[in-house]
């Protein structure tokens, strides 16, 4: 499984990054980096209750990160 994490500016300013491949996993941040950082902890945490609770199989993961601009 692979997920992508994508991060846009908002209008009011505030940095918005999102994992689209797992629903609900979006956080906003003071600068790019980090609203990565906690939606990159945020999917991580999504991934582990999934396990935890059977709703998920152990597999292969990968998170890919855009470089730093």
């Amino acid at each position: 499984m692979k997920f992508t994490l994508e991060c846009e500016r908002e209008d009011d300013g505030r940095w918005l990054a999102e994992v689209s491949q797992l629903p609900g996993v979006l956080a906003y941040g003071a600068s790019a980096n980090e609203a990565m950082a906690k939606a990159e902890v945020l999917a991580l945490r999504v991934l582990a209750e999934r396990l935890e609770h059977g709703e998920a199989k152990p597999q292969e993961i990968s998170i890919s990160v855009p470089a730093a601009a």
